[in-house]
């Protein structure tokens, strides 16, 4: 087991013009770790996906919220957690809705809406979502490749 070296968060508001400020500091905290290009990419790209879908999803125009978002840097990966505090969705039920994703589907083929989460569990070694209070999507990304079984994604409820 790693031990953590840093610990980063940021929170920006709920709103699309920040979510490229996360892109940013993402990018130099994985180049940093010696993450290759296309790794920092694939990162950008599901961490992005994640930070939209907050930004689009989690508050309605009256109420907008913040943006949760924290890297953990560790010896071998890095996770990365989005976190919103606004509204929640069923998981299961979504996942259910979409469809299942296989291999050999094209990009026209997914489902609308369903191209975020897609992406996040393609260009990352794991993905979790939590939707009990707002929503947090937790991802990792090995440092060096070390990939996991992309059939499920972690589901995590909790109800209090």
């Amino acid at each position: 087991m790693s031990t953590s070296v840093d610990y980063i968060e940021m929170k920006i508001p709920a709103e699309p013009e920040y979510v490229g400020i996360v892109r940013l500091t993402l990018s130099g905290v994985a180049s940093r770790m010696g993450y290759t290009y296309d790794d920092i990419e694939d990162l950008k790209i599901a961490v992005s996906e994640a930070c939209t879908n907050a930004v689009q999803h989690a508050y309605n125009d009256e109420n907008k919220g913040e943006v949760s978002v924290r890297f953990g840097v560790f010896e071998d990966r890095l996770e990365v957690i989005v976190a919103d505090q606004g509204d929640s969705f069923d998981f299961d039920q979504k996942q259910q809705d979409l469809g299942p994703y296989t291999p050999s589907h094209t990009v026209d083929q997914l489902s609308e809406g369903g191209l975020g989460l897609y992406l996040m569990e393609t260009l990352m070694d794991e993905v979790k979502v939590q939707s009990n209070s707002g929503v947090t999507v937790a991802m990792t990304k090995y440092l060096n490749g070390e990939r996991v079984d992309h059939g499920t994604t972690i589901k995590n409820y909790e109800t209090n």
